[in-house]
């Protein structure tokens, strides 16, 4: 989809090194989009305006307004006025270009500016697509100029799968439901005749595990995007199994089976399926989540007398207590990067999503409020969503997403009342 275009660059130095103390946002300007031809005319306010939005929600960058602009862009050849730039403190300028063609054919193409070095950082990029992909070459372009000038990998041009609802507390409809990481583009994979919960994302994104109570009881099911045809995960016969996770394989489910009192981690080989028991205590273990390398998994256990975080490896055996602090712990994920564990802690009557190292150590609350849970790591490891649930009879369920560091939280909209967030690979 991705095109290079033979522009020279040289190395400029703009660069935001993120820390976990604060971070100074960058001034950034997008002016529109040039269109090229006249069937361009309505893309170029549209692809600057996602591209603003991606960059302006990261806490790491500030938009300098159209309207406080000296001068405007015409031509996408043009030689940059820096002086013009300078005067409004912009620091980094992204300037791009779109066309439209036969059968809604669209080109984006942009380059980004180091406007005190007055210098091009890195090439010129181009993308193309239909009309009806649009947002997503304006994500692509996000990511490039976030990759540019942070160091990391992006996060726009992804998507999370969560549970919609809708209806009354007292009975609340569930179904699956998949979008653009920004709320946009929602797109129902399952209907409402049955209770649906935890869906997880394959590491590829073409699948989805999620627990559903169709049979009357809880079973795993397993569902591919682009058909939304699902099956069932036969685990054991009657009983209950729930908590599912692909590994990073995507070859293999790890989850949770409840004989009685009893709850038990196990994995299944998806193509034999065929299963093994990693734990075998009388306490209640579940939520398990591998690390990246697929060595290790983490996952919440009471086997101490509270709800607690423990890691054992990938394969069973001896588990390690990580989480020593007041309160109980669960839904532990493990980052995209593997060197932090997010969380939930409830102490003191409220809820937080947190995140620690994987020994433990630096634990860190992001957010508290009177229920919050669920969270689930942006693909580069940099953001984190959750679900923030509201008290009273009407409380509903919404996503929220936040920096690791506690910067930026931020709503995510959507159509409807949502829950359990599972944050998909960059497309």
């Amino acid at each position: 989809m991705a095109g290079l275009l033979a522009l020279p660059a040289k190395a400029a130095p703009l660069r935001i090194e993120i820390t976990e103390g604060v971070v100074e946002p960058l001034p950034f300007a997008v002016p529109d989009f040039i269109p090229e031809n006249a069937a361009a005319g309505e893309w170029g306010n549209r692809l600057a305006q996602v591209v603003a939005d991606d960059l302006n929600g990261t806490g790491l960058f500030i938009q300098t307004p159209q309207d406080a602009f000296i001068s405007r862009p015409t031509s996408f050849a043009a030689p940059v006025q820096y002086n013009d730039w300078k005067a409004i403190n912009v620091q980094a300028l992204i300037m791009g270009a779109v066309t439209v063609g036969d059968g809604g054919q669209l080109t984006v193409k942009f380059r980004v500016y180091d406007v005190f070095s007055g210098q091009e950082l890195g090439k010129g990029l181009q993308f193309q697509g239909t009309t009806e992909g649009w947002r997503r070459m304006a994500h692509k372009v996000a990511d490039a100029v976030y990759s540019r000038i942070t160091g990391e990998s992006g996060y726009f041009d992804s998507r999370v799968v969560y549970v919609s609802e809708t209806g009354p507390k007292d009975d609340r409809k569930k179904r699956l439901a998949i979008m653009d990481y920004d709320g946009a583009n929602v797109q129902y994979l399952t209907d409402s005749s049955s209770i649906v919960l935890a869906p997880r994302f394959s590491p590829t994104g073409d699948r989805v595990l999620y627990t559903s109570y169709a049979t009357g009881f809880p079973r795993i099911h397993v569902l591919d995007v682009g058909n939304t045809q699902s099956r069932i995960l036969e685990s054991q016969t009657g009983v209950m199994s729930f908590a599912p996770r692909f590994a990073p394989n995507g070859q293999t489910a790890v989850f949770s089976i409840s004989e009685g009192a009893n709850t038990d981690i196990f994995t299944m080989d998806l193509a034999s399926g065929t299963t093994r028991r990693l734990t075998n205590t009388p306490a209640i273990e579940t939520a398990p989540s591998y690390s990246p390398d697929g060595s290790r998994i983490v996952f919440e256990s009471d086997r101490s007398g509270s709800q607690q975080l423990y890691i054992m490896p990938a394969g069973g055996g001896e588990a390690e207590r990580i989480s020593f602090g007041p309160g109980r712990y669960g839904t532990p994920v493990w980052s995209p990067r593997g060197d932090l564990i997010a969380f939930t802690k409830q102490h003191k009557g409220r809820f937080h999503i947190g995140v620690m190292r994987t020994d433990g150590s630096e634990e860190r609350l992001l957010t508290a409020s009177f229920l919050d849970e669920g969270p689930t790591w942006a693909p580069n490891g940099r953001v984190i969503m959750f679900t923030r649930e509201t008290q009273g009879a009407s409380g509903q369920a919404s996503l929220y997403s936040v920096d690791v560091s506690g910067r930026s939280l931020r709503r995510v909209r959507t159509p409807d009342a949502a829950s359990d967030p599972s944050w998909g690979p960059l497309q």
